[in-house]
């Protein structure tokens, strides 16, 4: 598999014949290939008190544009949370409602990400349904919930250049990019990159041709004013400045991770 979502993308575009999901059916719309799923898929998008709302609603909208899949928002209660900025966001179903889903998506955040690393109730929720998800995924630091709930041993993922070095404490072999995609599970980088996890999971479930289309629907064709999207690119003293505005968050997010480790020993 590869570590970005680049690469296999332009494999399915030098193939003449797209090659849907098992089980799934390719029908044309208006000259364009679309793939038919044998039944709606269920998308459970769990989200939190403190997540970070982009995370999420990037993804979400190039769901809500996939025709035939069910997304259900999905928390504790149905009470309302507030995420990282102050964004209300109102859930559809609790953990107890959702039957086993297809697809099961994490986003990040801060502290919140933080304290959902070791809430029992969501740790137990994703172990449980991540049996028989057909893909686990994740936007930013949303990948240390699925590791600290033990779904990422042995596979390779990302996370938020934060944040992504504590992935390897809870088994994971870390891949940064911005897309990385190791069997079925399908992580990604900070916050907007959930629009391209967004994107390349929409081909996979329709098809490159139905992802270009939302793709053009979302008119996504960023251009940032800066070249400092990633450590790589930004100025030193930006980085450096980042680096230690992330510095608390990072330490408690590996004791965190401790935390989450020594749960299994006990388990």
């Amino acid at each position: 598999m590869a570590a970005g979502a680049s690469a296999p993308l332009a494999a399915q575009v030098a193939s003449k014949t797209p090659t849907p999901p098992p089980g799934y059916t390719i029908a044309d719309m208006g000259g364009l290939k679309h793939f038919i799923p044998p039944k709606p898929e269920r998308i459970a998008m769990l989200i939190y008190p403190g997540m970070t709302a982009l995370d999420l609603i990037g993804p979400q909208q190039t769901f809500g544009y996939t025709q035939g899949c069910k997304v259900d928002l999905v928390w504790k209660t149905l009470d309302p949370i507030v995420t990282d900025t102050g964004v209300t966001i109102t859930p559809g179903a609790t953990l107890r409602d959702v039957p086993d889903p297809d697809l099961i998506f994490v986003p990040g955040g801060g502290k919140g990400t933080i304290a959902l690393m070791t809430d029992s109730a969501v740790i137990d929720f994703l172990g449980e349904k991540g049996k028989s998800a057909r893909f686990i995924t994740s936007v930013c630091s949303g990948s240390l919930v699925l590791g600290a709930a033990g779904l990422l041993r042995g596979y390779r993922a990302t996370s938020h250049w934060a944040v992504r070095d504590v992935l390897p404490m809870l088994g994971a072999q870390l891949a940064p990019g911005r897309v990385v995609e190791d069997r079925n599970r399908i992580t990604a980088g900070g916050v907007t990159a959930g629009i391209d996890f967004g994107l390349y999971l929409t081909a996979k479930l329709r098809g490159e041709d139905y992802a270009r289309a939302v793709q053009l629907m979302l008119e996504y064709d960023p251009r940032p004013p800066f070249q400092s999207g990633t450590p790589g690119q930004a100025h030193a003293d930006t980085r450096d400045f980042a680096t230690r505005l992330y510095g608390p968050l990072l330490k408690s997010a590996q004791a965190s991770a401790e935390a989450a480790r020594a749960k299994w020993v006990k388990g």
